[in-house]
């Protein structure tokens, strides 16, 4: 198995864990950022220690470069730090790949909550109910208050079309 498989491996599930708890609670675990980081440390690692010290340094400027964001409420404390724990395990150039594709996944996210707002109509959470139409009916009460969007799941997705694409599938 090489060392960046092993990456995916981790870093996958663990991306949609996240963006689906972010769906459901609007809270990231920090157990799952730490683990993309140490994931990718000892990925970065295998190809050497200077690549590892790089990867790091890069994910510690986009942290600093993400912190006044989440200072201002712009985005989430977990979402900056499960930006940063992606970057650890990414080469620079892949790191700028990343955010490239997780601004145009949020992007599309934002788009869709501004016609979402418009669109989807009054639902009510019913007692008994599937889990898809709880979740559906409790996003259409967030959308209508303007509540916050789940960058998780734009973070998901831009990391995950990095991995599918580094992985050569």
């Amino acid at each position: 198995m090489t060392p960046f498989i092993f990456f995916i491996l981790v870093a996958a599930p663990l991306l949609c864990f996240a963006a689906a708890r972010d769906v459901a609670t609007r809270l990231i675990p920090d157990w799952v950022s730490l683990s993309i980081a140490v994931a990718g440390l000892f990925t970065r690692a295998a190809f050497g220690f200077s690549e590892a010290g790089i990867s790091f340094i890069v994910a510690c400027g986009l942290f600093v470069l993400l912190l006044p964001l989440a200072m201002r409420g712009w985005l989430g404390g977990a979402d900056v730090k499960l930006m940063s724990a992606m970057a650890v395990g990414l080469a620079p150039h892949e790191t700028w790949l990343f955010i490239v594709a997780t601004v145009f996944a949020g992007g599309a996210l934002g788009l869709a909550y501004i016609i979402g707002r418009f669109l989807v109509p009054e639902t009510r959470v019913v007692a008994g109910g599937t889990l898809l139409r709880r979740v559906l009916a409790v996003e259409a009460w967030r959308i209508r208050r303007r509540g916050p969007l789940p960058y998780a799941v734009a973070i998901a997705i831009g990391g995950l079309i990095v991995l599918y694409t580094l992985a050569g599938i």
